[in-house]
């Protein structure tokens, strides 16, 4: 008997340091799924076509990570409705005509690991979100919608926090700031969404931002601490 195996597979330069593959490789053993799921290394203009070649030879949907977030955005047909805010995908699948949808699950799976898994209080908490790219586009609804006291966007490009902090102006209360401008304020709750854990470099933080019993949290994962959890 033959059995039909599906393919999948996650995106992004550099890819090396996924765990995706494993970590679906567990819930297919878990859920009874016959799937493959690979990491594939794409090349910073070849995108578009690296998508088009895994759809032609029949792969069902992908996992988009760094920098190709708000690329996949742009290549979707349709797109969910909280997708569409964020301006940036990290799931990208492919119906039977052909039509490729899009959704961020980033924001939620954020929040339901910091309040859920490590009951992290999210409310009436400052909160300090670096970097302003597409990790941060996908997670800024669901933390301002978890009712924070106040969130600042920092930036090494100020005018990229400054172009989030509007768009998202509806849904909380956010302001922007440059790495320098942080100096004398404090936080509870430090996001470090930037891609600098990836080479072992921190973003050019002010001493002194993390008030006492506060949390720090790397949207880019590794098997030891990171540069920024030390």
């Amino acid at each position: 008997m033959n059995i039909k195996i599906d393919r999948y597979a996650v995106m992004g330069n550099p890819i090396a340091h996924s765990k995706s593959p494993q970590i679906h490789a567990a819930f297919a053993e878990q859920t009874g799924q016959a799937l493959k799921y690979d990491a594939i290394l794409v090349e910073l203009q070849d995108f578009e076509q690296a998508v088009q070649r895994f759809q032609a030879s029949g792969g069902k949907g992908l996992n988009i990570t760094v920098p190709f977030k708000e690329a996949a955005w742009e290549f979707a047909d349709q797109r969910s409705e909280r997708a569409e805010l964020a301006g940036a995908v990290n799931t990208l699948w492919f119906d039977e005509q052909g039509r490729c949808y899009a959704e961020n699950t980033d924001g939620v799976g954020l929040v339901r690991d910091l309040t859920n898994n490590h009951a992290c209080k999210i409310v009436e908490k400052r909160l300090l979100i670096l970097g302003a790219g597409g990790a941060v586009r996908g997670v800024l609804e669901p933390l301002l919608k978890a009712a924070p006291l106040n969130c600042v966007i920092a930036n090494r490009t100020v005018s990229k926090a400054e172009a989030l902090a509007e768009l998202f102006s509806g849904h909380g209360k956010l302001k922007a700031s440059s790495y320098e401008a942080l100096i004398g304020q404090s936080f509870d709750l430090i996001i470090n969404g930037t891609s600098a854990s990836l080479q072992g470099k921190l973003p050019p933080l002010p001493e002194g931002l993390l008030n006492k019993g506060g949390w720090c949290y790397d949207m880019m994962y590794a098997n030891t601490a990171t540069t920024f959890m030390l």
